[in-house]
């Protein structure tokens, strides 16, 4: 038996092939192209948003809207893809660490305000959707109210993940994806920013076109835009990402159901949200769980990873810590079990099975 921890969907290549006839047959292969366009509309007509910007992966993703934004004094979790603090640092933008929040292990708006009454120079707030959970997205915007503060989310992991009825990229002031191939939506590589504002969105399209506006220098720019390729990738597979995302929901229930009563810990889930099925995590709890359950998952060729580790304090020492215990624990036995389109519910069965042999 081998489950792997993932599995990249792969476009259909009929399908694929179409869109891509399309692309030499107009020579447009990059800047804005007709697939670029169709894309774009396609997408926020299906995600239930506007302003969105198509870019070259999540990560410049990042960078992009913190300029837009003029973040340069950041509050982020340690409780994250390392991107989300690296890419501020790699700005030179003055960063600090706040503790997460202990049962959704999202970044705590307690702490957080703790830290903006503290030092009233910081003017962003990056808070992930760890899992594709989402944060306490009223309480951040209240804080963004009060103190003035930008808040960007890292919706890496949030595809097609709602909040009540409204789409979660519609928060704060901006949201970006990751399309990287292991998303539950993909464009090989890629990702997209979700601006509330216009102008916001505007400005972003000119920063990722070398800062140029009709030819002219408007700024210091940078090239981060998605080609027609890798968008025809993206409409292929859109075409059954609601399969997609319902299979992987159904094997996120699996797991949730079959897990329940063991003394096994997963991150409690925001009560109006949907699950999209971008991960399992659990947290073992201690060393002798953890190594039950890797020595029987590894013996049964399951994969399986320690996903987030480490604390991302840990990895970047110099980075202000205003605290960050919990992550710390919370990051010791934590691992994110196999989860992809191409899993049954057989499989999910499986490793339920097996991790209640040694654990009860």
């Amino acid at each position: 038996m081998n489950i792997a921890l993932n599995s990249p969907v792969a476009p259909d290549l009929k399908k694929l092939t179409s869109y891509l006839e399309q692309v030499n047959d107009s020579g447009w292969y990059t800047n804005f192209g007709p697939l670029h366009q169709e894309l774009t509309s396609r997408l926020e007509e299906y995600l239930g948003v506007r302003n969105l910007l198509l870019v070259s992966n999540g990560t410049l993703a990042l960078q992009v809207a913190y300029k837009v934004l003029g973040i340069s004094n950041a509050i982020t979790t340690p409780f994250s893809f390392v991107a989300t603090t690296s890419s501020l640092l790699w700005q030179n933008i003055q960063t600090q660490f706040c503790d997460i929040d202990s049962q959704t292990y999202n970044l705590s708006p307690d702490t957080t305000e703790i830290a903006l009454q503290n030092d009233p120079s910081l003017n962003g707030i990056v808070a992930t959707h760890v899992y594709g959970n989402p944060c306490d997205v009223s309480a951040f915007g209240d804080l963004s109210k009060k103190y003035n503060t930008k808040v960007l989310y890292d919706a890496a992991h949030a595809f097609g993940i709602k909040v009540g009825e409204q789409s979660v990229l519609n928060f704060g002031d901006a949201s970006t994806l990751s399309f990287h191939a292991t998303k539950v939506f993909h464009t090989v590589e890629g990702g997209a920013i979700i601006f509330k504002h216009k102008a916001d969105f505007e400005k972003a399209k000119q920063l990722i076109n070398f800062g140029l506006d009709n030819g002219e220098i408007t700024d210091v720019g940078i090239n981060a835009k998605l080609n027609e390729y890798q968008c025809a990738v993206g409409l292929t597979l859109l075409d059954n990402v609601d399969n997609i995302l319902k299979h992987r929901a159904e094997l996120f229930r699996a797991y949730l159901n079959g897990l329940s009563n063991t003394l096994i810990e997963t991150p409690k889930w925001h009560p109006n949200a949907n699950y999209n099925g971008a991960y399992f995590p659990v947290n073992l709890m201690n060393m002798d769980n953890f190594i039950k359950v890797s020595k029987i998952l590894n013996d049964n060729g399951i994969q399986f990873r320690p996903y987030f580790k480490p604390s991302l304090d840990s990895a970047f020492a110099h980075v202000q810590n205003n605290g960050t215990v919990i992550s710390q624990q919370k990051t010791k036995f934590i691992i994110c079990l196999p989860l992809h389109f191409y899993m049954s519910k057989q499989d999910a069965d499986l490793v339920v099975s097996l991790i209640k042999k040694v654990i009860k």
